[in-house]
């Protein structure tokens, strides 16, 4: 039931997005950045590639080994795509993201609560609020999407490279999920334990949140307005 819940918030949000002016504009200019980003990162990827793989593997001449270097060349294609998105999103999340997504999910809070019953700090600098906001993301997110990174190297140094794909997918899940959910109790400075334990009360809830993050190419769309449905979701249903 908490696995179907958390699909149902994340369809809300998205619902709520694409019919408010503002919050249409802040998701769309949040996908546009994230979009160029990864463009941008994969374009030098491609452009470095050779002058990558001849670092690890100078090409051979012929045979059967240069079969094999063709099959690496493939492989480190690919996984140095995924690091380039991964990079885009941190990079994304530390210079831009993560004000764009306190800002929606302070806007949805307006809505659902009122004007006047937003629980912020008026007087707070933009400096202040936004080092406070990056220092928020870095055990919230980054971390998380490291771990991710090195669970899927290990896939592919393993046989247990599905097992690991499946659980790497399961945690991405998990704390994209979180990183929209925890917007407004750690805006209102809720300690960070606290929260956590938010996080493992509600872990199925957490899996069908991020669960569209999983749908190919929309689910750039979904993470754009994920802290609309995850403020509706923290503010219908608090329990810190």
């Amino acid at each position: 039931m908490s696995f179907i819940k958390g699909i149902i918030y994340n369809f809300r949000g998205l619902i709520m997005g694409l019919t408010n002016p503002k919050l249409l504009f802040l998701g769309m200019l949040r996908l546009v950045v994230v979009v160029v980003l990864t463009i941008f990162c994969s374009g030098l990827v491609l452009m470095w590639h050779q002058e990558i793989l001849n670092l690890i593997w100078i090409q051979p001449e012929a045979g059967w080994i240069l079969f094999v270097w063709r099959v690496v060349s493939w492989i480190l294609s690919i996984f140095l795509a995924a690091v380039s998105g991964i990079f885009s999103y941190i990079v994304a999340q530390l210079l831009f993201s993560v004000f764009v997504m306190d800002y929606m999910s302070r806007i949805t809070e307006k809505i659902i609560l009122g004007q006047g019953n937003v629980n912020q700090d008026s007087n707070i600098s933009f400096f202040r609020l936004f080092i406070y906001l990056v220092k928020q993301e870095i055990p919230r997110a980054i971390i998380p999407l490291m771990l991710m990174l090195f669970i899927m190297g290990l896939g592919f140094l393993t046989p247990l490279g599905p097992v690991v794909a499946i659980v790497s997918s399961i945690i991405a899940t998990i704390f994209l999920a979180w990183d929209n959910t925890d917007l407004v109790p750690a805006r209102r400075m809720i300690p960070f334990n606290q929260r956590f334990v938010f996080l493992k009360k509600n872990l199925l809830f957490h899996i069908g949140f991020g669960f569209c993050f999983l749908i190919p190419w929309i689910n750039i769309l979904f993470l754009s307005f994920a802290p609309v449905g995850a403020t509706i979701y923290f503010l219908e249903n608090e329990r810190l």
